[in-house]
């Protein structure tokens, strides 16, 4: 009943906007296609597409060849683990908007044969050379020199003051030491093949171009050498369009030499020695030391309850634990009662989050360097505390209230199955569009920006230090139903992910969506205040919300006091995939994001 609710309240809304467009009442740029709103469908709601059923593999990613990727590996032999890792390689190469080697990587893997969940934390840390006080320093004399704005507050976005040591190639191995079948040259062949001869670009990763090519200029004075960044992704100035053939041959020469040298190659080899040599010409703080010291590690998911699943999530330094504090909260009432397009329960939803990230804005950080109280974040008694402070008629006041701004972060999710019932929950991100505008000479990709997420708030436990993980906000997810496998998922891009993998969840769950629905239907996204990272503790932030919330829910929401905006750029609603698995006959169902350019696989 409540997926009819749901499906009736969007009609409304779609034909309320039409209504607005008409009457000329939306300033927004609006294509005359959304007069006609949705078609007909013979079956589930008319706003959303049939979800993807196969037997022996599945993939679930951002680019449809990279999808495709990952079922010809399977097809070979591969494990779901080769074939995520060869859909990961593929995307660094034709998402480079949101990913690439530069960057770090989480998953979470469930092994059929020892019928548990496994994670892996592959974040890399800040160099060795560098303290707090030498951080700041530099800032002082970005000020100083006019590249920073004096007022500015924080580490550069951009340039080397934000990089953090990649950890996804580490990542790569660890997972393939323990679940590859194939060997990891053939495993990235695809990848560096397609690198070498050309790709057609997507219409959203075309888009992703533009806008980073538009930033990179706009904050260049940051950026210690951009003429790389230029030549491999903008030659010409310009950014490739949608259905143009992209080419990246120093990425395929460094995939084929991953795939014959082993990870050594890139922290302790030839490939090293380059990065090394690069961020010495342009007086980063890098060495040979902080490479050579890279290790990932493998950690253990924890798990909620919620309504018969349990959703599981890998602990901080990563923000997937606040997802697990909304769902203790939110099981602190019934909310099936509830209407799905209700202001009751988008408020509950709200709150929920803001309370989750007020405490996860005061804890989270590398768990090496802070003592953080896991056990009693995710306890009955924090959640029951928590949902005391809930008031049914009004926001729970700024003051009282810190809630965390993760800022955007462009990320790639991937979920992979095989015919085993291995299913790989995988996340990848540079963390701030393409990166830190650093490219290392003949290399093919950029390094990522993560140590923006540090705090130079001395009491903090996040704060900046040597050999450290910042804050992080990519995760993947995973939920089991009475511990068998139910479902593979994640959503990316920054603040959205927690908030978003309990939105799907609740779709799912509590209201009957499939699958595919539960990922397409309108979304919230709470973003402001304090954060890890810093911030304003006194700001409420902005509540943005899809045009498919009913317009009823919206006049509501700011009488209770959230500052809503109703925004149709998609883009900052996150990216979904999910790979559902049915525990009697072992079929995949699986769903992609509407808001990007993938699509799902099955084999």
């Amino acid at each position: 009943m409540g997926n009819v609710n749901h499906v009736r309240a969007v009609r409304g809304a779609l034909q309320l906007l039409g209504s607005l467009v008409v009457m000329g009442l939306l300033t927004s740029a609006t294509s005359s296609a959304q007069l006609l709103g949705p078609g007909a469908r013979p079956v589930g709601a008319d706003w959303s597409r049939s979800p993807v059923y196969g037997a022996r593999g599945m993939a679930a990613t951002a680019h449809p060849l990279a999808s495709q990727v990952a079922i010809d590996v399977l097809k070979q032999g591969g494990s779901a683990v080769d074939a995520a890792i060869a859909a990961n390689a593929a995307l660094g190469l034709m998402e480079p908007t949101g990913n690439g080697i530069g960057g770090d990587l989480f998953a979470i893997v469930w092994d059929p044969e020892a019928e548990a969940l496994f994670g892996y934390n592959g974040s890399g840390r800040s160099p060795l050379g560098r303290n707090l006080e030498s951080l700041l320093q530099q800032i002082e004399k970005m000020r100083s020199d006019g590249r920073l704005p004096t007022d500015y507050r924080g580490i550069p976005t951009h340039g080397s003051l934000s990089v953090t040591v990649p950890g996804t190639v580490d990542g790569w191995f660890a997972l393939h030491g323990r679940w590859g079948k194939l060997p990891m040259a053939s495993v990235l062949e695809p990848a560096a093949a397609y690198a070498e001869g050309g790709f057609p670009m997507s219409p959203v990763i075309a888009a992703g171009f533009e806008a980073n090519r538009a930033r990179f200029a706009e904050r260049a004075t940051l950026i210690e050498e951009l003429d790389n960044a230029r030549s491999l992704y903008f030659p010409g100035g310009r950014a490739p369009g949608a259905g143009e053939l992209f080419r990246n041959p120093d990425l395929a020469r460094t995939l084929r030499t991953l795939g014959r040298e082993g990870r050594d190659s890139f922290y302790k080899g030839g490939l090293a020695r380059v990065m090394v040599n690069y961020f010495e010409t342009i007086g980063a703080d890098f060495t040979a030391e902080d490479f050579a010291d890279h290790r990932g590690e493998w950690v253990e998911p924890r798990g909620v309850e919620y309504h018969g699943i349990t959703l599981w999530e890998l602990p901080p330094n990563g923000q997937g634990f606040a997802a697990l504090m909304m769902l203790n909260i939110l099981k602190q009432t019934d909310i099936r009662v509830m209407e799905r397009g209700s202001p009751e329960l988008f408020h509950l939803l709200v709150e929920s989050k803001r309370l989750a990230f007020e405490a996860m804005a005061k804890t989270f950080a590398d768990p090496a360097f802070a003592d953080i109280p896991i056990d009693y974040l995710l306890s009955e008694e924090f959640a029951r505390e928590q949902y005391a402070r809930i008031k049914s008629g009004e926001v729970i006041t700024p003051e009282a209230l810190a809630a965390p701004l993760e800022g955007e972060g462009d990320t790639t999710y991937l979920t992979v199955a095989d015919h085993s019932g291995m299913m790989v929950s995988l996340i990848q991100s540079n963390y701030r569009g393409m990166g830190s505008g650093l490219v290392p000479d003949g290399l093919g990709f950029m390094f990522q920006d993560r140590g923006e997420l540090f705090s130079l708030d001395p009491t903090h436990p996040n704060v900046y230090a040597p050999a450290k993980r910042p804050f992080h906000t990519i995760i993947p997810a995973f939920v089991t139903r009475k511990g068998e496998p139910w479902m593979s998922y994640g959503l990316m891009g920054g603040g959205m992910q927690p908030q978003g993998h309990v939105q799907v969840l609740v779709n799912m769950v509590d209201f009957g969506m499939n699958v595919q629905e539960a990922g397409d239907a309108a979304r919230f996204l709470h973003d402001g205040g304090r954060s890890p990272a810093g911030g304003d503790p006194d700001h409420y932030g902005t509540l943005y919300v899809e045009p498919g919330v009913p317009a009823e829910t919206v006049t509501a929401l700011r009488a209770l006091g959230h500052q809503v905006v109703v925004d149709d750029t998609a883009g900052m609603f996150g990216g979904y995939q999910a790979i559902q698995r049915s525990p009697e006959s072992g079929v995949f169902v699986g769903g992609t994001e509407m808001r990007k350019d993938g699509t799902v696989v099955a084999w």
